[in-house]
């Protein structure tokens, strides 16, 4: 799995590329029609620039993986969530700006 560009997890990738890494993910589940969803794409480009070699970014298409939005309990997107040795640290639902990202990865960096 690649620090410089994200990942495009599925319910087959997920649990080889999230639950079984000991770094630093942080999974956006999203879809094609979300504005917020489309809004936070460039957003999360910038973050993995930022903290290259420190993070991974991961992005699960809710429409084309049902298990995953099941499995998470998705009912809102776009759904932030931050893993860390396959376990979930935090979760956040709805657009969230840059800096609060910042500020959810620096707590876990």
């Amino acid at each position: 799995m690649e620090h410089n560009k994200i990942i495009k997890l599925n319910d087959k990738n997920f649990k080889k590329n999230v639950l079984m890494t000991k770094c630093l993910i942080l999974v956006d589940f999203w879809a094609e029609w979300c504005s917020p969803c489309k809004i936070l794409m460039p957003i999360l480009e910038d973050l993995l620039k930022e903290y290259k070699h420190k993070i991974k970014i991961g992005k699960v298409n809710v429409e084309k993986n049902v298990l995953l939005t099941k499995k998470y309990f998705i009912k809102s997107i776009p759904t932030l969530m931050l893993f860390k040795n396959g376990i979930v640290k935090e979760t956040k639902i709805g657009f969230i700006s840059k800096n609060q990202l910042k500020d959810l990865l620096n707590n876990y960096i």
